[in-house]
């Protein structure tokens, strides 16, 4: 009965993260902070990037909503939310055309004139939707570098000790060497969702800029020939089709 008991007991691994915290040296804590950094930092990026684009498409699909139905172009840009970039496009481009007789812009054609406003106007857009990704791309590439550091750095710990001690058995060899393993594992846990977030919010920007890219065009040609480009539609598509 006790030898039932002695077998069925559970062996306490003495290895593991938390052993490899204590019993690790400067450099071992330093990568396991980098790493926590790394993988914070990158969640972080994630989070605020998805925030960011879920607020343009919900500007996209107010100003396709409530824009283009006004009765005046000024009216329109009322309509919109104070803070909204797409009434800050709006007011850019109104200004410009407004603006475009001058000294300096005489020379300028109104058309040419209005859509460097624009794109000031988007650029800045742009430009705060890729912030953050290149560190996503730097984390995502990194990563598992710092990780294999860290791994070959305890297992060079391990050999050591082993060597010091003059006991090469398999316990004595196995135990550190697998838990130095760790820093691998958590250097892909780290850089696997920052790669995976990169690619989506690249994905994701591509459709925030069309969408952005549809409202400034349109934007363009009102501001300049009075009208606002007309969508083509399937109906007519299939008529020439058949033709």
């Amino acid at each position: 009965m006790e030898n039932t008991e002695v077998a069925n007991a559970v062996v306490e691994n003495p290895y593991g993260l938390e052993a490899l915290w204590e019993q690790g040296d400067f450099v071992a804590k330093s990568t396991l902070i980098i790493l926590f950094i790394m993988s914070l930092t990158s969640w972080y990026v994630v989070i605020m990037k998805i925030l960011d684009q879920r607020k343009l498409l919900a500007s996209a699909k107010l100003a396709e909503q409530k824009f283009w139905s006004a009765g005046s172009i000024r009216e329109a840009i009322e309509r919109l939310p104070k803070q909204d970039v797409y009434r800050q496009i709006a007011e850019d481009g109104l200004r410009a055309s407004q603006h475009h007789e001058g000294r300096l812009t005489n020379r300028i054609e109104l058309h040419e004139w209005v859509t460097m406003s624009l794109q000031r106007s988007t650029q800045g857009v742009s430009m705060a939707l890729t912030g953050g990704l290149p560190w996503l791309a730097t984390v995502g590439s990194t990563a598992p570098f710092v990780g294999l550091f860290g791994t070959v750095w305890g297992i060079y710990h391990a050999l050591v000790a082993i060597g010091v001690s003059g006991q090469a058995s398999i316990d004595k060899v196995a135990g550190p060497v697998g838990e130095a393993l760790i820093m691998t594992a958590l250097g892909l846990a780290v850089a696997v969702p920052a790669v995976m977030g990169y690619n989506w919010l690249i994905r994701r920007n591509k459709e925030v800029q069309e969408e952005m890219g549809n409202f400034t065009s349109d934007l363009h040609s009102f501001l300049v020939s009075g009208a606002r480009v007309a969508v083509p539609t399937a109906a007519p598509a299939a008529a020439v089709a058949k033709k």
